[in-house]
């Protein structure tokens, strides 16, 4: 399992400093606070496992902080109160508003981590037995400035009721970020409704969306199923025209009427559609251009996995952890050779791809660490016949990038056979080696990382 997160809030740096070094020896992730609004922050950019909360800060207090946390929190993460002027009745209200424990200061190292032991077992167990952690629901991994942009991006506007549109390549996860948008949104409540655009026909286009009477039965449509939650239409150029000619009417009116009669509705569901990157150039083809104009009202690009690859080793441990949870898959780690050789990887079809390989390793099953050899051989059948891997790696990139990609993966294949001696590659390469030095820092590969797996 990944390392547990935790988050320390103390506005007296030797603390956060403290904490921050002897959690880290003790294997946890650490991120720290200096006061509210930065703890503020750091939750909504990743959740954490466990929280470290000083009771006494200049701007807003502990308690204020716990008390706005467990009146909106559905996570299930614990809280540890510290404080070096403890009485008796700050820890009853802390206690009354949920905090898991109270420590004095100055801390005791030996009761800190045994404290933080027991509420971290405390918050597995309590999510364990109450769902608390949703699989859809999750926010999207990834530490990469890109990833933690977008998350920021979605947190800003899922406070707003205006049609998103998310753009992005397929399996790029856009209904990830789609329900992490909703679950951010005060509609987190209401419904979650996906549809699957081209499964609707022309001929059932209006029951499908709008609903439908018949002899006095009422079916209700999408639409109104999905009240006052939200509508996610995946990809929405494979929208029939009729459907889409339906769309355009209950946006422009605000309303819709189901078919076979009855009384007008309000449309009240938030609309968050995805697309496939260019949309804006081929609007007027399968897509009607009135209908993108009051779909993309604001507009969410999704990344391809190529552009943060540097959370590839990341999201590969996030997808062993859920399907080891999920599916009872004996646990499995990827060796650094095979994440480096992943990183590397172009990934076509994205997020999806790398869910898939990660499932296939573990249902296969195997000695704990998944070297390097068994992810070539899984990406080697994932190659049309024929058809060298590198050469399938680079097709889609533009030169440059295609022979820096060609330079590191050939440069960290060499690096491992020569066990990460750089005069042997030199040599192996036929490269001087003040050259080589710097070919490797170039291309970000750490020979050192290579020698000492």
């Amino acid at each position: 399992m990944s390392a547990a997160h935790i988050l320390v809030v103390d506005d007296e740096a030797d603390i956060r400093g403290l904490l921050k070094e002897i959690l880290s020896e003790e294997g946890y992730s650490v991120e720290v606070a200096a006061n509210a609004a930065q703890a503020r922050t750091a939750r909504a950019r990743q959740m954490p496992d466990l929280v470290l909360l000083d009771i006494w800060m200049p701007d807003v207090d502990g308690i204020t902080l716990l008390r706005e946390w467990s009146t909106s929190a559905t996570d299930g993460c614990p809280v540890v109160m510290m404080s070096g002027h403890g009485t008796v009745e700050t820890a009853v209200e802390a206690t009354r508003l949920g905090a898991f424990d109270f420590v004095e200061k100055p801390l005791s190292l030996a009761k800190l981590l045994r404290t933080v032991e027991r509420a971290l077992d405390a918050g597995r167990r309590k999510r364990q037995a109450g769902k608390l952690f949703v699989p859809t629901l999750m926010m999207p991994a990834g530490k990469s400035k890109l990833m933690q942009q977008l998350r920021a991006e979605l947190q800003q506007i899922a406070t707003h009721t205006s049609p998103v549109l998310l753009i992005g390549e397929p399996g790029s996860g856009r209904e990830l970020f789609a329900r992490f948008l909703h679950s951010r949104s005060p509609r987190a409540g209401a419904p979650f409704m996906t549809l699957v655009a081209s499964s609707l026909r022309d001929a059932d286009a209006e029951s499908r969306l709008f609903g439908s009477i018949d002899s006095g039965v009422r079916r209700p449509g999408l639409l109104e199923q999905a009240a006052d939650g939200t509508l996610f239409i995946q990809e929405l150029e494979d929208l029939p025209a009729a459907a889409q000619r339906l769309m355009v009417g209950a946006l422009e009116s605000g309303r819709f009427t189901p078919g076979g009669g009855g009384e007008p509705l309000e449309l009240r569901a938030r609309l968050v559609s995805s697309t496939q990157p260019g949309v804006e150039n081929r609007a007027g083809e399968a897509l009607r251009r009135d209908l993108l104009g009051h779909l993309n009202t604001l507009l969410v690009r999704v990344p391809p996995l190529r552009d943060y690859a540097e959370d590839v080793p990341e999201l590969l441990r996030y997808h062993v952890d859920r399907l080891v949870d999920s599916e009872g898959l004996a646990l499995r780690h990827f060796s650094v050779a095979a994440q480096n050789r992943l990183r590397n990887y172009p990934w076509p079809d994205n997020v999806r791809e790398l869910k898939n390989l990660v499932h296939r390793l573990l249902i296969q099953g195997g000695g704990e660490e998944i070297g390097l050899e068994e992810v070539e051989r899984e990406l080697a059948v994932q190659a049309p016949a024929g058809e060298p891997l590198v050469k399938q790696d680079l097709l889609a990139l533009p030169l440059r990038e295609a022979r820096e990609q060609f330079e590191r993966a050939y440069l960290q294949q060499q690096l491992l056979l020569c066990n990460g001696k750089v005069g042997q590659l030199a040599k192996r390469v036929g490269m001087e080696r003040t050259h080589l030095y710097r070919k490797l820092r170039s291309l970000g590969l750490d020979f050192r990382s290579i020698a000492e797996d």
